[in-house]
């Protein structure tokens, strides 16, 4: 990771010497740190398509992405102006932004990612089909940094289930582990969530198959009556093979965040590029189609949290009023 132009404001962004080239002139190229998370997992994937299409879409930019342990590493990397902007899911998002367990967060969102509704997903042979009937069962709730395995703890704590005493919990060094333990027998389930990810794709891509274990109504009307900030989400039918049937959960949304620091104007130019690309980056990656400006109003806990640059730009263009 580039830490070039940290002197007086302790700044991460860096003018390449290597200037681009536009209409036969010279541009000076802003480097902007991206963190990811472990390879295997969505974010990864998110984060490379990402840089990809705003790399191409304003060649001044050049945004690096850096797999990192995941949300629970990105946050502190973030507060220490060790990184620009960073992927983070909606449970360490929320609890950082409230304060819960720590002092709160001055981090700010720069978009929302994807809504990710949680389940579990099990081979097609197997005899579990309810959240209940994994209990005393090793499950891989997924990579020890990442915010998959705060998601299921809210879930379970809401239908009355204690994820480390309830279940045989493991927490996996790189998230694309896990499937592989599914398939030999080492976990009964993998935890999960949203449209995309890659741990459910390579289980309903194996020999045999997979099935997708999920809340049912009465569960997911204890979980929002006692986590409220959990929203209803559903993972469409057809979104992965042989998912003939929407499945409705529970979970929130992801999010880019932002350092404190981020200068204002760089936020404003990261969102003008973005949502002007935000087609491109529908048709590079499915789950990403909801990377929009609207969702990122609805999503936020609140307008206060969105950095200022990116609401200027919301304002610019008729988003907010």
């Amino acid at each position: 990771m580039k830490l070039a132009g940290i002197a007086c404001a302790g700044l991460l962004l860096l003018a390449d010497g290597a200037a681009a080239q536009e209409g036969g002139k010279a541009i000076t190229k802003t480097t902007i740190s991206l963190g990811t998370a472990t390879p295997g997992g969505g974010f990864p994937v998110y984060g490379n398509a990402f840089t990809e299409v705003m790399n191409a879409a304003d060649p001044a930019l050049s945004i690096e992405p850096r797999n990192t342990k995941g949300s629970n590493e990105n946050i502190p990397l973030l507060e220490s102006d060790q990184l620009d902007i960073a992927l983070v899911a909606g449970e360490p998002s929320y609890e950082a932004f409230m304060g819960i367990g720590r002092t709160a967060t001055k981090l700010k969102i720069l978009t929302a990612m994807y809504s990710s509704p949680g389940m579990f997903v099990v081979r097609a042979d197997s005899p579990y089909k309810t959240i209940r009937d994994l209990v005393g069962q090793p499950v891989a709730f997924g990579a020890k940094g990442s915010g998959l395995p705060i998601l299921s703890r809210y879930i379970l704590d809401g239908i009355g289930l204690k994820q480390d005493e309830d279940f045989k919990s493991i927490y996996l060094d790189r998230a694309g582990d896990g499937p592989a333990m599914v398939q030999d027998g080492r976990a009964a389930a993998l935890w999960g969530a949203g449209v995309g990810w890659p741990g459910f794709a390579a289980m309903v891509q194996a020999p045999g198959g997979a099935r997708f274990i999920a809340p049912d109504a009465s569960e997911i009307a204890r979980i929002r009556a006692k986590h409220t900030f959990l929203k209803p989400l559903t993972v469409p039918a057809n979104s992965y093979p042989n998912q003939p049937a929407a499945i409705d959960s529970v979970g929130s949304w992801s999010f880019v965040l932002a350092r404190e620091s981020l200068p204002e104007d760089v936020a404003y130019r990261l969102a003008r590029t973005l949502h002007g690309a935000e087609a491109v980056l529908c048709k590079k990656l499915p789950q990403a189609c909801e990377t929009t400006a609207a969702n990122t109003v609805a999503a936020a806990p609140n307008a206060a949290l969105i950095h200022p640059g990116v609401m200027k730009y919301f304002r610019e263009t008729g988003v907010v009023k």
